[in-house]
């Protein structure tokens, strides 16, 4: 079964079980996918009738799956793509005439991944992303990229860099996108119909008459969003994206990042920066942490290497309490932050150990996690 069969199946389960907002968002994406307008006018048809039929899910569901129908029937004749390396980079160096140094940084990014790109504030996530788009040379160390590019224009418009500062426009966001459009080559009859498209894709439909002022961050990160996929890049380069944004927001926005940059027909790179560590890590498939300029790859040790545990928890006892409940299973170092413990033990102490001693001693917690795999690690001295 290949990768767009997967998705298909996936599709057809969230309309099983109700879930229209997350099947409009995929049948968007397969939509995109077939690259027909034919498709894009079947779509943009049931969008602009959804708009007045929200409360009748029963049609909405029949409408829904004609359409899936449809879109399986043509694209499961199409040739699905491969995941390709398009960026290498290799022992790259940023100096500064400051005390600062970013690298050396050694990264494959391919199609259809996520790179996380992790840190604390000044440790270099943002010189990365620019030296990486074009933006910044290096002064040592070398970028290539994998793909066909004529002149360094050609380059920078298959590299997209979104900062977290975007520039002020004017007029509507829908005009706004209409004018891209046509900048990047669509035909008058694409036009509309893409830009259609692609705002609902992430959630911005009911905004389309929104200007600058009236959009939050977040919203204006997400219009920046649907100004450069119009443009179909290879890669994207998003500086905390998550900055502006609540819990749920960001898991909106990232769950919309992996399933746009995991099209099967149409795959794309992606480098996150963020400061949300947890929620990054869920959605990347590799994670590059920054620290005082150095990288630390997360998966940078031997596969079958065991590492030691480390535990963050959340409890009301005190520190001395915690020594002498975890000293019988070889803890080593108790790290406090007000409430927040991380206890890193012996090599040979497992998360079975940790939950048994928990259990027993009956300690009351707030909130427990292991983070021997996650680049919280780093941040432990």
């Amino acid at each position: 079964m290949n990768q767009f069969q997967n998705q298909y199946n996936e599709v057809q389960e969230l309309l099983q079980f109700n879930e229209i907002q997350q099947v409009i968002k995929r049948i968007i994406d397969f939509t995109l996918d077939t690259e027909q307008v034919d498709f894009y006018k079947k779509t943009v048809d049931f969008l602009n009738w959804f708009d007045v039929n929200e409360a009748n899910t029963e049609e909405i569901k029949q409408k829904l799956t004609y359409l899936l129908d449809d879109l399986h029937q043509y694209l499961k004749e199409k040739k699905v793509e491969n995941h390709q390396k398009i960026i290498s980079v290799a022992q790259l160096c940023k100096k500064y005439n400051t005390s600062f140094e970013l690298g050396p940084i050694d990264l494959e990014i391919k199609t259809g991944e996520i790179i996380g790109l992790v840190g604390e504030n000044g440790n270099g996530k943002t010189t990365l992303l620019r030296l990486i788009c074009g933006e910044l040379h290096p002064t040592d160390g070398k970028i290539s990229y994998n793909f066909n590019y004529t002149d360094a224009y050609d380059l920078r418009s298959q590299l997209v860099y979104i900062p977290q500062r975007t520039n002020v426009w004017k007029g509507s966001m829908y005009e706004n996108l209409e004018f891209a459009a046509s900048c990047y080559g669509y035909s008058a009859e694409e036009n509309n119909l893409l830009v259609d498209l692609v705002i609902t894709r992430l959630g911005l439909r009911k905004f389309k008459k929104y200007n600058w002022n009236g959009l939050s961050s977040g919203y204006k990160m997400r219009f920046e969003l649907a100004r450069m996929l119009l443009r179909k890049p290879k890669i994207l380069l998003i500086d905390e994206p998550l900055a502006n944004l609540d819990i749920l927001a960001q898991q909106t926005v990232l769950d919309d990042f992996r399933n746009i940059a995991n099209s099967a027909f149409r795959p794309m790179a992606m480098v996150l920066s963020s400061q949300q560590l947890y929620e990054v890590e869920k959605t990347s498939n590799q994670v590059l942490f920054l620290k005082n300029g150095k990288q630390k790859h997360l998966n940078q040790s031997n596969e079958n290497e065991q590492l030691p545990l480390i535990i963050e928890l959340e409890t009301n006892i005190g520190i001395t309490e915690l020594k002498n409940i975890f000293t019988s299973i070889q803890l080593e170092n108790i790290e406090q932050n007000g409430g927040t413990f991380i206890l890193s033990f012996g090599s040979s102490t497992t998360m079975k150990m940790f939950l048994e001693t928990l259990v027993k001693t009956d300690i009351s917690v707030q909130y427990f996690r292991n983070i021997s795999q996650s680049t919280r690690r780093f941040f432990v001295n």
